[in-house]
């Protein structure tokens, strides 16, 4: 698979990622011997990049991929985290010895004495214009205890200012052919500055996929259950934002622009990876059989320029009105 450098940390990682979301909570149970399945597939379908979160399953998730690097030492994978999320949102919290804190519980559910890659995961909006909050991370990276620092972010200007700060690495962002707003500003800011850019959210929840009608229903305790209105966090984490009825019927018309060989949700990922300034995407699987269907459209041809004019037109005429000015 191709590997692209990683911003400014020099480190490669495969254009098409693991995302762990899925192997922690919020999308239902996973089993682990299932969740340790999707990590060997992907990786043996030349994945080099995962990216978890230490509240994803309160730490499950980072658990998991660290058993199963003990049991692959020859597995070459950059492991990024986040951290943040497990404590109020309130900006007063972002201090050094919470950082020291929280990367050490990182550091121990991975089973490392460095992490890779560690991401503030969506702070107030105030952090990100925090020198103390930079100086910081600087620290950590001095410490040893991390290798390199980025951010995750809800709205284009939150990555603009964080891809303006000399230490950030990379920029995760959702990115997706419903969310067509960072393609403006934040992509060509990133490739100027050398920050890496890691596409999330790329198949909108599943609604690129297009295997869901307007009767779908899921679990109660999937986020595309309970935080559809943005209840318990972003709505823009959940579909993109985009209300579902509006997502199902402008999927349908996205798959009709996949092409022969390929499925829409393989569509939505070849469209992400050959959009300038993008690293790495990360999907996420709850089998190795999807697992290895996302790894396998970093192989697809680039998709010829009337899908993307299609793609921008059915962006225009469908979403950008409930999505563009929000995020």
């Amino acid at each position: 698979m191709e590997q692209r450098i990683f911003g400014r940390t020099g480190q490669r990682a495969s254009v098409v990622g693991l995302g762990t979301w899925q192997l922690g909570a919020d999308w239902g149970e996973v089993e682990e011997k299932d969740a340790l399945a999707v990590l060997d597939a992907a990786v043996e379908e030349g994945v080099t990049f995962f990216d978890t979160a230490d509240v994803y399953g309160d730490g499950r998730s980072e658990q998991l991929i660290g058993s199963y690097l003990r049991d692959r030492p020859d597995a070459d994978i950059l492991v990024a985290t986040k951290m943040g999320r497990r404590v109020a949102l309130d900006p007063s919290l972002y201090t050094l010895g919470n950082f020291r804190a929280w990367t050490d519980r990182s550091r121990a559910n991975l089973g490392v004495d460095r992490l890779d890659l560690v991401q503030l995961h969506c702070p107030p909006t105030p952090v990100y214009s925090s020198e103390a909050v930079f100086d910081a991370l600087d620290t950590l990276v001095e410490e040893g205890r991390i290798a390199a620092y980025g951010v995750s972010v809800e709205t284009c200007d939150e990555a603009l200012t964080a891809i303006a700060r000399p230490g950030t690495a990379s920029v995760q962002i959702i990115f997706n052919a419903f969310r067509l707003k960072p393609l403006e500003r934040v992509l060509p800011a990133a490739a100027e500055a050398g920050v890496g850019i890691i596409a999330r959210v790329p198949l909108a929840s599943g609604l690129l996929s297009g295997k869901y009608t307007r009767d779908t229903v899921f679990a109660a305790d999937d986020h595309r259950t309970y935080n559809r209105h943005g209840e318990s966090f972003d709505q823009g984490e959940t579909f993109s934002g985009v209300d579902f009825a509006t997502g199902v019927e402008a999927a349908l018309e996205f798959a009709a622009l996949a092409p022969d060989d390929a499925t829409p949700a393989q569509a939505a990922l070849r469209w992400i990876v050959q959009q300038p300034g993008v690293t790495t995407v990360i999907p996420g699987a709850r089998s190795p059989e999807q697992a290895r269907a996302n790894a396998d459209a970093a192989a697809l041809p680039p998709l010829p320029e009337a899908t993307l004019l299609a793609v921008r037109d059915l962006y225009d005429r469908r979403i950008r009105a409930q999505v563009h000015d929000r995020w």
